[in-house]
């Protein structure tokens, strides 16, 4: 039997994306949020008898429903996650529940481990970060490993169309450290700052991208992972005057202008629409690995996934996807807490794409 999927934010951006594909397979849900009529509306959207809609404050009646709802797995999508805490997570291992959540924020994600021990007790699955980074990220260097007798750098990152769909929580977590000094990584030479270190990206189909540098979660797992010497990670905006942009502010808050960007984040993501038009709805991802081959010589490898017609923002729900359906099937071997980190596989991942118009390249 087929247990529930309780989905925190199940109307968002990203929640809505994995009810749909949940409830497509058979697995029912549970669509909470605060807002009672976008849950009951986004339900009544999913295959009748496969969803139900649920209005509660995660932060503080969660245990409640988890015990008079008795999901088998909680997914958690409301971020940012860059200053939250673990309260949702411990509730879950409480209630003897499965936990994975998409955060991206740096100290959540690698901190997750310090409730290894509850989990493992509680005999549970806390997977946070099960989303492009670092799912995908390490599912790509799984694959690739194999051509490689040893791995020394990856550069890496993800630039979205301007017309996907684009959340208030992901906006506010990247404003978070627009501007701010990135704690140290492995090959930095220098103090980092996000959205700074503007370059340009060559993508297939897309043509070049702006990138800029931004604080990942990765910048910590790959690394300590998989024997890194050095890593970069950098995101950027379809459009040049957005882009750089963002950048100039970035300048204001290096300088120690009293700024709070996050605060901003509904109006900044309100203009930002009104360039729509100027843009396309093609985003992608890139991946450069760089080591020895089997035979000790230097080799580079350079994998890309693009998206179309504004289907990027589904490639950051498929490990989630994954890992519940898995949760709810009884079919999730792994207990305790840790990172998503080489959880997926990118046959797996790839499979789950296949009904949307997103191709990968490797070159």
């Amino acid at each position: 039997m087929t247990g529930k999927v309780l989905i925190l934010g199940g109307y968002g951006n990203f929640g809505k994306r994995i009810a749909r594909a949940l409830t497509a397979n058979g697995t029912p849900v549970i669509i909470a949020g605060r807002d009672e009529g976008r849950a009951k509306a986004e339900s009544a959207a999913l295959p009748h008898g496969l969803a139900t809609p649920v209005a509660f404050d995660a932060r503080h009646d969660l245990r409640r429903h988890l015990d008079k709802d008795q999901p088998a797995v909680v997914v958690n999508t409301c971020g940012p996650f860059q200053n939250s805490d673990y309260g949702v997570a411990q509730a879950c291992i409480e209630a003897g529940t499965h936990y994975i959540d998409l955060a991206d924020g740096r100290d959540f994600v690698t901190g997750i481990s310090a409730l290894d021990a509850q989990a493992r007790d509680q005999g549970v699955a806390v997977i946070s970060g099960a989303s492009t980074v670092p799912a995908l990220s390490s599912a790509v260097i799984e694959h690739l490993r194999p051509q490689f007798s040893q791995l020394h750098t990856l550069h890496f990152g993800i630039s979205p169309g301007q017309k996907a769909e684009r959340g208030l929580a992901t906006t506010q977590g990247i404003l978070s450290y627009v501007g701010k000094p990135l704690r140290a990584f492995a090959g930095d030479d220098g103090p980092s700052y996000g959205w700074q270190n503007v370059h340009r990206q060559l993508f297939p189909v897309l043509g070049q991208r702006w990138m800029a540098s931004c604080d990942i979660p990765d910048l910590d797992l790959l690394p300590r992972a998989y024997g890194l010497r050095a890593i970069r990670f950098s995101a950027g905006l379809e459009l040049a005057p957005l882009h750089l942009g963002l950048w100039a502010l970035s300048w204001l808050v290096r300088i120690g202008l009293p700024i709070d960007l996050p605060r901003h984040a509904g109006w900044l993501l309100k203009a930002s629409n009104l360039f729509d038009p100027l843009g396309s709805a093609d985003g992608g991802m890139f991946v450069i690995l760089g080591g020895l081959d089997r035979d000790g010589r230097p080799r580079e490898r350079r994998w890309f996934i693009v998206a179309r017609r504004g289907e990027g923002p589904q490639i950051p729900t498929i490990p989630a996807i994954i890992l519940a359906r898995k949760a709810a099937c009884g079919e999730l071997d792994f207990r305790g807490a840790t990172a998503c980190v080489g959880l997926v596989t990118l046959s797996e991942y790839l499979a789950e794409l296949r009904p949307y118009p997103i191709e990968t390249f490797l070159e």
